[in-house]
């Protein structure tokens, strides 16, 4: 039986959540496939839209959201409203564990119910306001933090998985579509991350990873394919250095891969 406190506390998620429009979770079957950089740029190119749009990262043994964003400094901080999400520029609003004060060098040691706990406050008590769009970059795997997520939030728009175009990573991706398949968590699309680099000197595409790995399972597995993500190291520079990429590099491929399947997840989710 819940207690009293736990029973706020579900109600004060419950109305959170009712003031966000469309909620995404982005998932991938293995870790190093680009998951937080593709959570990264999905929320900062619905934010360049004019989309208000909140960022929550749930990946707690390695929270990698604040510095993509330059946010390395900045603290989440409690009022009589909940806890503050710090902003990133327009519209863009980000939460994360890597902002709650503890040495980046420090290893993150929590069981599974510490982990919904955190989760659960951070839906129940983080003062989102009025969003349209609520991205949640979540852990790899399909073990209890993307559990919690979607089981967490209600209405659940879809799920993006990432992957790269080699079997292995494939194959857990695979995984990733079942897991929401059997959540009921629609499957908005998948992402091939690192499909291919172009050569700066000779313009010839190289397939470090393979080709269409990606594609071919969503194929498969009957789930809408958004395209592919080229390996763009000027994109990476400026991640490391939490600068916006729609920004700094418009006319690099990947961002305009980027931008295009944004266009497609909202075309999807209807937000109209």
């Amino acid at each position: 039986m819940k207690t009293d406190e736990q029973i706020e506390q579900d109600k004060r998620l419950a109305e959170r959540m009712k003031l966000v429009k469309h909620k995404i979770v982005v998932m991938s079957g293995k870790g190093g496939v680009g998951k937080s950089t593709l959570s990264v740029n999905i929320a900062r190119a619905l934010a360049e839209k004019g989309y208000k749009v909140g960022l929550m990262d749930t990946d707690i043994h390695g929270p990698n959201v604040a510095k993509m964003l330059g946010m390395e400094d900045e603290l989440l901080y409690q009022n009589d409203d909940g806890i503050e999400a710090p902003v990133a520029g327009e519209n863009l609003k980000v939460v994360s564990l890597a902002m709650a004060g503890n040495d980046v060098d420090s290893p993150i040691v929590w069981r599974g119910p510490l982990k919904m706990g955190f989760i659960k406050q951070l839906l129940a008590d983080v003062n989102w306001g009025e969003l349209d769009f609520l991205v949640v970059d979540s852990p790899p795997g399909t073990g209890d933090e993307p559990l919690s997520v979607c089981q967490l939030i209600p209405e659940i728009d879809g799920s993006v998985i990432v992957t790269t175009p080699q079997d292995v990573a494939v194959l857990d991706s695979r995984k990733s579509i079942n897991f929401s398949k059997q959540l009921n968590v629609p499957v908005l699309g998948v992402v091939e991350n690192m499909s291919g680099f172009v050569c700066p000197d000779c313009g010839a595409t190289h397939y470090l990873f393979g080709n269409g790995g990606g594609e071919k399972a969503a194929a498969e597995l009957e789930v809408p394919f958004l395209g592919r993500v080229p390996i763009d190291p000027k994109m990476m520079e400026a991640q490391d250095k939490g600068m916006d990429v729609f920004k700094t590099h418009p006319e690099s491929e990947a961002v305009k891969v980027l931008g295009s399947m944004v266009d497609a997840i909202v075309e999807k989710i209807d937000i109209a």
